[in-house]
């Protein structure tokens, strides 16, 4: 595996050395944070100091409840509130389970919220609660988080930010409620976090972590998560180094995919996760062949029981269905490298050449 070439981060990225040396550390003196003798307070202190850690890295002020991941830190947000929901149409499946009949409010072909149907909707609501995602897990796209919250405050409204693909990133935004993964940038599987500016914006539903959630606090996920987050540099702007390092092998991996014929579906977001289609090649059969050329990637659409849909991202900005069916998503992350991106770019035209050359 290891001449293999991983480009498939945004699904998950390799735990970092130093979360991994944490994880470890805090398993070797493990206890139960709510035990009250020696060790469990011993336990305490040590969680407390990773809550505090993270906070800092992430340049949050307001509170934080460890979770499991996203998903949970998404329910425990959406599925205990009293306000009514809106949320855009390009959310992650798991708050789009969570939102049942909730108004869904539409994106431009670009994949950014429509502002005017989104102050519409606004108008109508009584003080909702709107869930809007800041980076895009399929196409990159970036939202204008700033002006959005404002108009959400302004109508009384509390704003909700899956911040799966941009912590560890980029700056958070100016949100309400933010949901992290700390996988997704370098920390162990199975820890999260949901960031709130206020416990008052939340019921309680639980024996932990201030009477919010309730199991067991995870304590050597959230010493790793705490030193995956303190071991990235970052930019003036927030942005992570690595990122920023790969945006010329990344600009060159766009003017060669499109010269190869590709199509980059809503590009100009985050260069971190972006969805290209091969006109004529489905998106199954580029996994095929990008996984035995040695590079894990990903499709643009979902298979469900056995069906193919097409993603439901791609449906709401209205990607044309030849497109749709042969979108793969290419995904950067801490350990990848210019010549990565490079050889990535070669496959790319070799299996795009040979697919016009089995057509003609």
């Amino acid at each position: 595996m290891a001449d293999r070439i991983y480009l498939d981060h945004a699904a998950t990225t390799p735990v970092r050395p130093e979360a991994l040396s944490a994880v470890s550390e805090g398993l070797r003196r493990w206890a139960n944070p709510s035990s009250p003798h020696a060790e469990g307070r011993a336990a305490r202190a040590a969680l407390e100091d990773a809550r505090a850690r993270i906070k800092a890295a992430l340049g949050w002020s307001g509170e934080l409840i460890f979770t499991s991941g996203a998903s949970e830190s998404i329910a425990l947000a959406l599925g205990r509130r009293e306000r009514p929901l809106l949320v855009s149409a390009i959310e992650h499946d798991s708050v789009l389970r969570l939102s049942g009949d909730a108004p869904r409010v539409p994106v431009l072909p670009g994949g950014a919220v429509d502002r005017d149907l989104l102050a519409a909707l606004l108008a109508k609501a009584e003080n909702p609660l709107v869930a809007i995602q800041h980076v895009n897990s399929e196409t990159g796209t970036i939202q204008g988080i700033g002006d959005i919250a404002g108009e959400v405050r302004d109508a009384g409204g509390l704003l909700f930010c899956d911040c799966s693909q941009s912590a560890g990133k980029y700056a958070l935004p100016d949100a309400d409620m933010i949901a992290i993964s700390a996988h997704k940038f370098g920390g162990p599987p199975g820890i999260g976090a949901l960031l709130v500016r206020e416990f008052a914006m939340l019921n309680p539903g639980g024996g932990q972590e201030f009477g919010y959630r309730g199991g067991t606090e995870n304590l050597p996920g959230a010493l790793g998560m705490a030193a995956a987050l303190e071991a990235r540099a970052v930019d003036a702007d927030g942005t992570a180094q690595w990122l920023a390092a790969l945006r010329p092998a990344l600009l060159d991996l766009q003017m060669k995919l499109t010269d190869a014929g590709g199509v980059q579906i809503a590009p100009g977001g985050s260069a971190a996760v972006a969805t290209w289609a091969m006109p004529g090649v489905k998106s199954a059969a580029q996994l095929i062949r990008f996984d035995m050329a040695g590079f894990a990637v990903s499709a643009g659409s979902a298979c469900s029981s056995g069906t193919l849909k097409t993603s439901h991202v791609l449906g709401a900005i209205r990607t044309p269905a030849p497109l749709a069916e042969c979108a793969i998503r290419v995904s950067v992350g801490w350990t990848t490298t210019p010549d990565q991106i490079a050889s990535f770019a070669r496959c790319w035209a070799d299996i795009a050449r040979d697919a016009r050359s089995r057509a003609a």
